[in-house]
């Protein structure tokens, strides 16, 4: 998945303090566009370095072996770099290669949190950022703003050799899908397994088993994939508002997918492999820096 960097080290530990050199990344972001080089199909993506910016107007996001990240805070439209284009995030799912695309998705949840908390929510005055801690301070009110992360669930329905897979109605991606949905207030990720099977597809289910985690920065998520068994009637009442195709396929009708850059591809290739039972898909989970 793609948060599975093999050997090479992430750290997110917040810090004003490190100045940026010049060898460092830049992440600069327009809305759901990205600056960037290369397409990640027959060329792998790239990012500008430091030493072609203004320094001051660069913000420290994290780091990977060591090599620093920013964020490009100024004017996005001044931007004009030999070979760089505005191109859609979604370029980033290229998975090409692994690290640029991790660090772009990674920094895209940070931009978004930045840029959606440029006020207070509760007095209306400018934030800044706090010198302790990732987070935006109101320095009228004292209002403290945390990185918004959302939690949500991917459910594998299964029955004996089959799977239940969707397509979505009115987004971008129009590959296979597992049921998916947020967590609610006051329910526990399996509850809201529970729950979304039986709203998007009329199902009830049983023998939840967690099979993985994923963040999914590009909107703000952190995903909880479950496998689990159909309890009773098979039938698929779609909930023709978020799907436009649900239905059952069996593992011998299951395509390897492209990439498994995603906890859902994963989760469909591990099933078309393994069926229902298979490991953990999480990758050395206990690894610290």
């Amino acid at each position: 998945m793609l948060q599975d960097i093999g050997e090479h080290i992430f750290r997110n530990e917040y810090t004003l303090s490190r100045k940026p050199e010049d060898g460092d990344y830049v992440l600069a972001f327009r809305d759901r566009s990205v600056y960037i080089r290369g397409n990640g199909a027959g060329e792998e993506l790239e990012l500008p370095e430091a030493g072609l910016f203004d320094k001051s107007l660069l913000l420290y996001l994290f780091s990977i072996d060591g090599r620093a990240y920013y964020l490009f805070t100024g004017d996005a439209g001044t931007l004009s770099l030999d070979g760089f284009s505005w191109q859609s995030n979604t370029v980033l799912r290229s998975d090409n290669p692994r690290i640029t695309c991790f660090a772009g998705f990674t920094a895209y949840h940070l931009y978004s949190w930045y840029a959606g908390n440029r006020f207070c929510g509760r007095c209306g005055h400018e934030t800044v950022h706090s010198s302790k801690e990732r987070a935006l301070t109101c320095p009228h009110c004292g209002n403290v703003i945390y990185p918004k992360i959302a939690p949500a669930v991917i459910v594998g329905i299964t029955d004996g050799n089959r799977i239940l897979v969707t397509r979505y109605k009115d987004r971008p991606y129009r590959g296979l899908a597992l049921i998916a949905g947020f967590c609610e207030i006051g329910e526990t990720p399996e509850q809201t397994a529970c729950r979304e099977a039986m709203e998007e597809v009329g199902l009830k289910i049983k023998d939840l088993r967690y099979c993985g985690s994923q963040p999914w920065g590009l909107d703000s998520n952190i995903l909880f994939g479950f496998m689990a068994r159909v309890d009773g009637d098979t039938t698929i009442i779609r909930d023709e508002n978020e799907l436009a195709e649900a239905f059952w396929i069996s593992r011998d009708e299951l395509t390897e997918p492209d990439s498994t850059i995603s906890l859902t591809k994963t989760m469909i290739n591990s099933f078309k492999l393994h069926g229902f039972s298979f490991a953990n898909l999480t990758e050395h989970p206990e690894k610290q820096p």
